[in-house]
């Protein structure tokens, strides 16, 4: 049992991208995220990144987006945090609906409700967080 927590901060340029993905990896590299989950908690930091540069920032690289990650026990919550000014989160329109199958953009949100273990809205859809469950059953081998 432990807890830990780290935070980074950068300019809203689609370039920094690389800096989260680091993040993540070097804590699969630690062990920290078991393999099981390793993909789920990729995707969605990416995702939740790649919305805040284009949709939150406008990709402005003179605004800033803020990752913050939290490990307690066996739960990894992570922030991710843009400057601008949040978006209705109640009405998305559903990617799997014909209507939207086409559409360039819209699945973001989507992917991570589906890969995450819990999704919060936070300042008005500015900031969300992410909770990934560490808790991996062990599979017992025959």
């Amino acid at each position: 049992m432990f807890s830990n927590h780290f935070e980074l901060s950068f300019p809203a340029d689609i370039q920094n991208l690389s800096l989260v993905e680091n993040a993540i990896e070097g804590l699969a590299e630690q062990g920290t995220i078991p393999d099981t989950v390793f993909g789920n908690v990729m995707v969605a930091c990416t995702e939740a990144t790649l919305n805040a540069i284009h949709h939150g920032s406008s990709d402005d690289a003179s605004k800033s987006v803020k990752l913050r990650v939290e490990i307690q026990d066996d739960e990894l919550n992570i922030y991710v945090h843009d400057d601008g000014d949040g978006f209705d989160h109640e009405n998305l329109p559903d990617p799997t609906q014909p209507e939207n199958i086409e559409k360039a953009s819209g699945r973001g949100i989507f992917i991570i409700r589906n890969l995450a273990d819990e999704l919060e809205f936070l300042e008005n859809g500015s900031s969300i967080k992410m909770t990934f469950s560490l808790n991996v059953p062990v599979v017992a081998e025959a």
